[in-house]
């Protein structure tokens, strides 16, 4: 029976909301929870197709799964400074500003990689158990925008980053790899969904 049908009580769930997350960044803030993150893009992908002609009909076939950026937007605070970090990361990566022609380091995808180590997004419950769980598999920055400054404004400075990786491994009923099983009043969940993982 559906849930906005039965009868609730104290081991009734509800549905997923948008407002229960975290993100957790390894390279960002030394791996702790981004209490300061405003809203994360969970990830989306697509299947990419072959197409056969034949006569006068048309066949498609799946080809290749393409997985899209996943945007994040931060909250600014002074300690722990967002944008000090952000910098820092692009900076791991390999980015240097033009020094001297014996200046011969750029980026690359293990430095970038290794910046990040790890973007971990966890939806949970009213209990604070994570009910599904998105780990990306080596991410790294692709876009940084900051927001503008006005006197007219009385918003808060925020960071818009945007991360590509190469997949993400999903796990629905349990949390991401590192962390405890999800557990309520109903017990722990015995057979945890895991997709996409290697």
């Amino acid at each position: 029976m559906a849930f906005w049908s039965e009868q609730y009580n104290a081991q009734s769930k509800d549905p997923k909301r948008g407002f229960k997350f975290k993100v957790t960044i390894i390279g960002l803030n030394g791996g702790d929870v981004v209490w300061f993150a405003k809203k994360i893009a969970k990830p989306s992908f697509s299947v990419t197709t072959a197409e056969h002609h034949y006569l006068g009909h048309k066949f498609y076939f799946p080809s290749r799964v393409e997985w899209d950026a996943v945007s994040m937007t931060l909250v600014d605070p002074v300690s722990p400074g967002a944008v000090a970090q952000t910098n820092a990361i692009i900076s791991a990566a390999g980015y240097q500003v033009p020094g001297s022609p014996t200046d011969l380091e750029t980026m690359s995808k293990g430095k970038s990689a290794a910046a990040l180590e790890r973007v971990q997004i966890e939806q949970i419950d009213a209990n604070g158990d994570v009910i599904e769980a998105w780990d990306l598999k080596n991410p790294f920055v692709t876009k940084v925008g900051l927001s503008e400054l006005s006197y007219d404004s009385d918003d808060l400075s925020e960071i818009e980053l945007e991360f590509r990786f190469d997949w993400a491994v999903c796990t629905i009923g349990a949390t991401a790899e590192g962390a405890q099983p999800h557990n309520n009043q109903l017990g722990t969940v015995a057979d945890p969904k895991t997709f996409f993982d290697n």
